[in-house]
């Protein structure tokens, strides 16, 4: 991110640039303390040597309601050693002074945020260097006032979208949104997937119908031939579970390495 850039404006240029270059932006997620504090920064640092355009920078919650086994996992391992909300915003700052400069999106859940404050954490999240924040579970109707806080500094704002969202749905969802879309590829939870829904296809180009932002999207990408396959049609691919279960079996050099080939899949053929 350039100096005097905004967030937003590093996550509206990122998709501009994949899109100019004929692939899709690739950005993994990974849980900040697991399985430890410093550990977790140098994954994410390996990931962006790896070629990530951008980060999500995964902060841990006891009930993640979206997140299926490996990330409900990761996160629980976090916060047995302590990790809060606060080492989350300190986790940026320091990548950012590592010299990361892809977007740092952060995503985790509303309750950490209401009990330390949106406006602290907005405020705190942005002079770190956060780029924008995913929340799963804060519906766009009742996102007004954290909506207003990251325009206040012009940070991003990516609301989820269920393949069972009705087109009305889908446009009201996407008028709130600021820098990307998150399409979940399947409705369930996270979690790395042999296959992706045979209606993917559809189903992007359902959304493409009736928005112009950028469509990034995650649950179940785990290998490249997926990522591939979801490039080709979407302007982002996210990946997770498989990097945290990789983390946990094989270490980070393994991290690094599916990193660098699913980002290598997301050139467009």
């Amino acid at each position: 991110m350039s100096e005097g850039q905004s967030g937003l404006d590093a996550i509206v240029q990122t998709f501009q640039r994949a899109k100019t270059e004929r692939r899709a932006t690739f950005m993994p997620f990974f849980t900040v303390g697991y399985p430890d504090l410093p550990t977790s920064l140098h994954v994410l640092q390996a990931l962006a040597e790896a070629g990530a355009d951008a980060l999500e920078i995964g902060m841990p919650f006891s009930d993640p309601l979206a997140d299926g086994p490996t990330i409900q996992h990761a996160s629980q391992v976090a916060l047995e050693r302590g990790t809060r909300l606060s080492d989350c915003i300190d986790a940026v700052r320091t990548l950012r002074a590592r010299g990361l400069d892809v977007p740092l999106v952060m995503m985790g859940y509303l309750n950490p945020l209401l009990a330390y404050g949106l406006e602290r954490f907005v405020t705190e999240a942005a002079e770190a260097g956060a780029s924008g924040f995913i929340v799963p579970d804060l519906p766009p109707e009742e996102a007004e006032e954290f909506r207003a806080l990251c325009d206040a500094h012009g940070l991003g704002f990516t609301p989820l979208i269920a393949p069972n969202s009705t087109p009305t749905r889908i446009t009201e969802v996407a008028k709130t949104a600021r820098g990307f879309l998150y399409l979940v590829s399947v409705t369930g939870v996270t979690g790395a997937r042999d296959t992706l829904p045979s209606d993917l296809t559809e189903y992007i180009a359902r959304v493409r119908a009736l928005t112009d932002l950028p469509l990034a999207v995650g649950f179940g990408i785990s290998k490249p031939s997926q990522a591939r396959q979801v490039a080709a049609h979407a302007d982002g691919v996210i990946v997770a579970s498989a990097l945290i279960r990789l983390m946990e079996s094989e270490g980070i050099e393994a991290v690094r390495s599916l990193a660098a080939s699913l980002r290598a899949a997301c050139v467009i053929e």
